[in-house]
């Protein structure tokens, strides 16, 4: 009985993440694809162009055309909050001789 409790709970355990994986929103449809590309069209994507400049050009469109709808992309997650500062450690006024860092 007790290794029947401990198999559940195992099994349990290992299948609870993957529910976690599941998507929360719809599959963008055919119609949605078809909007978005006229859409990039209109700010000037062309897909049958040069394929050298292709992320350049896409990247330029999708810009413009979240210009116009007003969606911030500058940025994956929260805006960040608190501040950093790198450098250096201030030194005291007179160096301790004792201290292990005394000379470097």
């Amino acid at each position: 009985m007790k290794t029947l409790i401990s198999a559940v709970a195992i099994a349990v355990a290992l299948v609870v993440p993957v529910a976690s994986f599941a998507q929360a929103s719809q599959p963008v449809t055919r119609a949605q694809v078809r909007a978005e590309l006229v859409q990039l069209e209109k700010a000037g994507y062309n897909p049958t162009a040069d394929d050298a400049t292709y992320p350049a050009n896409i990247q330029a469109a999708q810009a413009r055309v979240d210009a116009q709808h007003g969606t911030d992309t500058s940025g994956y997650g929260a805006p960040a909050v608190g501040t950093s500062q790198a450098g250096h450690a201030a030194l005291p006024a007179k160096a301790d001789r004792n201290s292990v860092y005394f000379g470097g």
